[in-house]
């Protein structure tokens, strides 16, 4: 049971404050009824109790869902209903006025929420709704050299005479969680939007172009992700937002790219999430006949 994962989440006040102010909005004591979908220790859960929820159904896989179930007791809960296995597993599930989820990761569909959201909208009653709504995923240039360098430097320095190239290389084909600051970055663009109200896959795939405004060196790319609760709350892991437990991911080049002022850089992002095969992600550098794959496959041993 990895509790002290939970202990970072439990901490993470930005993400909690807000899913507690979401929760308000749209509880009517007494009357809502909610469904967590991967509760965890139950925090959201125990949030739409405590703000008055008629009934509140946890679902959760994981053996975590003892602690929830002892805390539940603990604080006197008298409206919560456990399901011990995962969400898609429930049979004749009860129908409610909330879905809530928060299994986000650095990268957002790591731990497959949209299959999880796309199954649980049979939980909801007509007009009922989905928490959270979307997911919008951005991407900005590294123009910063130093996690490229703490990437590539031990490798290139092994010494001994030994060429360690290979191992350089599929260090590079992998992705990082990393911190960065609006400074070392080019500015951010969209590459993908989701709206869980729709019909969603797990495949995910954008494309995005910079034309640069002065000479740089592009060390690989940045994601994050905005998430939508309601209308008037959100959730961002972006660099200037206020700090969470997440991060930002970083995708290396293979190699830093010199480009002058109005050059153009084109970068192909592709994903695919399941609960069976986890997250495979290529991307991809383009400026005129330069260009760079990189996939994440690349990054392991078959």
């Amino acid at each position: 049971m990895l509790i002290e994962y939970h202990r970072t989440m439990l901490n993470d006040h930005v993400r909690n404050n807000a899913f507690a102010a979401a929760l308000k909005k749209l509880i009517k004591p007494g009357v809502t009824t909610v469904a967590d979908v991967g509760a965890g220790t139950g925090l959201l859960g125990f949030m739409a109790e405590k703000l008055g929820a008629k009934e509140v159904y946890m679902y959760e896989s994981a053996s975590i869902i003892g602690v929830a179930q002892r805390l539940a007791k603990d604080n006197k809960f008298k409206n919560i209903r456990f399901f011990n296995g995962h969400s898609t597993e429930a049979m004749d599930a009860p129908m409610v006025d909330i879905v809530i989820s928060e299994t986000l990761g650095n990268y957002a569909f790591e731990e497959n929420i949209i299959a999880t959201m796309e199954d649980a909208k049979r939980f909801l009653k007509p007009g009922g709704t989905l928490l959270p709504q979307g997911v919008t995923q951005f991407v900005a240039p590294v123009i910063d050299g130093k996690f490229y360098s703490e990437l590539t430097t031990p490798w290139e320095n092994v010494g001994h005479g030994l060429d360690y190239s290979f191992a350089r290389e599929m260090g590079l084909n992998n992705v990082y969680v990393r911190q960065f600051s609006p400074a070392q970055l080019l500015d951010a663009q969209e590459w993908d939007t989701l709206d869980f109200r729709k019909k969603n896959t797990g495949r995910r795939s954008g494309e995005t172009e910079w034309k640069l405004k002065k000479k740089a060196t592009i060390y690989g790319l940045a994601l994050w992700w905005h998430i939508d609760l309601v209308p008037g709350i959100s959730l961002s892991t972006a660099p200037d937002a206020p700090k969470t437990h997440w991060e930002q991911l970083y995708f290396p080049a293979l190699e830093p790219l010199t480009l002058q002022s109005g050059d153009k850089l084109t970068a192909k992002l592709a994903t695919h999430s399941t609960y069976e095969g986890g997250t495979s992600m290529k991307w991809h550098l383009l400026s005129g006949k330069i260009k760079q794959s990189m996939d994440l496959e690349k990054g392991f041993l078959s």
